[in-house]
């Protein structure tokens, strides 16, 4: 694939694409204006113009910013300003409808007609529920009533007038001051270090926290709770035109795709962060969702990657640090709870947390670099008790590689661990992409090399309608022996590439849940603050993060929204998660181009019926796969429970039943007749590579390793996986079928 030369994609933006009448603007005054903090026109219609241009000229979509976009962006931006539905009236929402076709007009003349008219209204609204908190809180909350509350905002809509919005604002203030009581009650009763060694030493002492009285407690919800939506309020009403502008523009690169986004200034330098890595903090993606802040993902190798208790789908409903006072998260931007769960290396973050089952929980993590070597390519030799079987494993959280030395990818660290598995003479290789999350592409097409060998890996198609086939050149193949490559709904991008190559060859059998995550797209950064035009406004303009390529198959399928099915189908614990591309509001379809020519893989062939009957029968006695398939009738049926009781004894008796139930659906059992052997100087080679401090790791090695062999132990998906390998071996003469060349 072609590397993106983004300045001068940028440059060809702007000789070509901007309308002359953007362009005439006085270099002087233009300075002038930037340097100062008032509204400058210029710059917003600047910025309208280059955003419709850029996205109707390289997105992959290939769409025209007209009256049907504008319609569908206006709903997204509704869903921006109002997502949860507290703040807005029908009357209101009627009003601003009067904009819906106009937003692609706006983009052209800078005249934001619909931010005038919803910046207002927000104002208003924000003084009458800041009024209404003033008089709420005088007194404190009864819960003994029967009140309910609806939490998903999808099944709520606006209220009629504003007497109704007073009265479910009273709700909401009555419903957060009853959650942050409930959660000081856990505070109270929880050990929030939860039994656990810490991974990384506090650099001081905290003390413990506080006991109160249940008066107490009360009392602090309520001040907590009010103090609280004040200053939500008080953000609310400082927010300006290029808050909502933001919003604007999101609202239209929502339209194109999801990974499609306009980056102002002030996010740029999150998602720089981001991308480079260089962050102290826990390793989370978060998202709002509604009124709350939900996990997304789990970074691999960081802080609560490797504490395990942080999961995707879990809701933030406070932060604290250390031991100090949990600040409340509902109702707060994502922008706005990062900074409050980011923090310096050694310091402790307590998050109250409300799992999908409704249970509450405090985790305490220290905050700390990310370990780069925790998500790099790691292995082990595994062998089922009474079989005969050897399996070789390896794990690989994600397909890093450093650009610049080249020196660390993940193509020659699988390699290696290959080489180490077949001094061990194993009979078959797992290579593990659950959580895997994607990453260089490059490697995708060498990693598929080292079992194909030479010949087609992927197609990329790009928004002219280019085709390019990405090929391995190399004839020689690394590793010839059985192989399963495990997937899940969070195996996406480049795992979803190798999954599919080694599939369509007939290489591999894939294993995991029904279908991967569905990311099968590319996606480019415009840096918006380049070119000689846009030197005078300093870095404001931000970038635009865009959509511009598509992944497909040899075969011609894309791997787009459908990602790709697993041969052998397991109960899988995260199944209700609802976070695939398929989920996701306005993701590019799946669709089909022309299939390339390719040799399928004729050493050996999997019998997969039969490996499909003998898998099912075994799941079906397993009691750790039906432990999950209970869980996920239960987590599934508490999901859909979204009305919450604001009476506390019901709420109580609903904490203590979900308690019951997950600590008696708790996935936690070993299976210890999984021996695990091999895996020294697996761990010790990366981090030596990461650190060049040996004594460092020797020191920690005892309880990593025993972190290792209990983690696979627990892992009811690769005990099943090393069962099916032991399927394929006896089916295959010789027993020993790997090789190098």
């Amino acid at each position: 694939m072609k590397r993106l030369l983004l300045p001068f994609l940028l440059l060809g933006l702007f000789q070509s694409t901007l309308v002359p009448s953007v362009l005439s603007v006085n270099v002087v005054e233009a300075k002038e204006a930037s340097s100062k903090n008032a509204r400058d026109p210029r710059r917003e219609k600047l910025i309208g113009n280059i955003l419709k241009n850029a996205l109707e000229t390289y997105h992959y979509r290939a769409l025209k910013i007209n009256d049907e976009v504008s319609q569908k962006a206006f709903q997204q931006y509704l869903k921006k300003i109002d997502g949860s539905k507290q703040f807005l009236t029908k009357q209101d929402i009627k009003e601003l409808e009067a904009y819906q076709f106009q937003m692609d007009d706006e983009m052209v003349t800078g005249d934001y007609a619909l931010i005038e008219k919803s910046l207002d209204m927000l104002k208003k609204r924000t003084a009458l529920a800041e009024s209404l908190r003033k008089e709420t809180f005088k007194k404190q909350f009864d819960f003994n009533g029967n009140e309910q509350v609806e939490v998903d905002p999808e099944k709520r809509d606006w209220a009629k007038d504003e007497n109704i919005l007073k009265e479910n604002w009273k709700l909401v203030f009555k419903q957060a001051t009853l959650n942050k009581y409930l959660s000081l009650i856990d505070e109270q009763s929880d050990k929030p270090k939860n039994g656990k060694k810490p991974i990384v030493k506090l650099k001081k002492k905290l003390p413990p926290v506080k006991k109160l009285t249940d008066a107490e407690m009360r009392a602090k919800a309520h001040d907590s709770v009010s103090k609280r939506f004040q200053k939500i309020f008080d953000r609310l009403a400082k927010e300006d035109r290029d808050d909502q502008l933001d919003n604007f523009y999101n609202a239209v690169t929502a339209v194109f795709d999801p990974h499609t986004t306009y980056l102002p200034a002030k996010k740029k330098e999150d998602f720089d962060i981001d991308i480079t890595g260089k962050l102290e903090g826990i390793g989370a993606v978060l998202q709002e969702d509604g009124s709350y802040i939900k996990v997304v993902q789990i970074v691999p190798g960081g802080p609560a990657w490797r504490q395990k208790e942080l999961e995707a789908d879990d809701v933030i409903l406070g932060v604290a640090q250390g031991a100090g006072e949990s600040i409340d998260l509902t109702d707060m931007k994502v922008d706005d709870a990062v900074r409050y769960i980011r923090g310096k290396k050694g310091t402790e973050v307590r998050l109250t947390v409300k799992k999908v089952d409704g249970t509450r929980k405090i985790i305490s993590i220290v905050r700390d670099e990310i370990e780069v070597a925790a998500s790099f390519a790691k292995s082990s030799v595994l062998q089922y008790k009474d079989t005969d079987a050897k399996v070789g494993y390896i794990q690989l959280p994600k397909f890093y590689r450093d650009f610049e030395s080249s020196q660390i990818n993940c193509t020659d660290d699988v390699k290696k661990e290959l080489e180490r598995l077949k001094k061990a003479n194993v009979d078959a290789v797992i290579l593990d992409l659950r959580n895997n999350g994607g990453g260089a592409l490059e490697d995708a097409r060498l990693m598929s090399g080292l079992f194909l060998g030479k010949g087609p890996v992927v197609q990329v198609k790009d928004h002219t309608g280019k085709i390019e086939v990405l090929e391995n050149d190399d004839p020689n193949v690394f590793y010839d022996g059985p192989l399963i490559v495990l997937i899940n709904r969070f195996s996406a991008s480049a795992s979803e590439i190798l999954a599919g190559a080694m599939q369509d060859y007939g290489r591999a059998v894939i294993i995991g849940g029904d279908f991967s995550h569905g990311k099968g797209t590319v996606q480019a950064v415009l840096n918006l603050n380049q070119g000689p035009l846009l030197s005078m406004f300093g870095p404001t303009m931000g970038a635009l993060k865009v959509t511009i390529q598509k992944f497909y198959r040899v075969t011609g399928a894309s791997t787009q929204y459908k990602g790709v099915t697993s041969d052998v189908i397991l109960p899988d614990l995260f199944s209700y998660v609802e976070s695939r591309e398929k989920d996701l509001e306005y993701s590019l379809p799946w669709d089909q181009i022309k299939a390339q020519p390719f040799s399928k893989w004729n050493k050996f062939s999997y019998n997969l019926p039969q490996l499909k009957e003998k898998s099912t029968a075994r799941v079906k006695t397993n009691p750790r796969f039906n432990k999950i398939i209970r869980n996920l009738d239960y987590l599934n049926k508490k999901k859909k429970d979204t009305l919450v009781s604001l009476n506390l004894k019901q709420v109580q008796a609903e904490d203590i039943q979900n308690k019951k139930m997950a600590e008696e659906l708790k996935m936690d059992e070993e299976d210890k007749n999984l021996l695990v052997t091999n895996f020294e100087d697996s761990l010790k080679a990366h981090e030596n590579i990461r650190a060049g401090d040996m004594k460092k790791w020797q020191k920690d090695f005892e309880q990593r390793k025993d972190e290792w062999v209990k983690s696979l132990r627990q892992d009811v998906v690769l005990e099943e996986s090393v069962m099916v390998a032991n399927d394929i071996v006896k089916t295959l003469k010789p027993k020993k079928t790997a090789s190098a060349k």
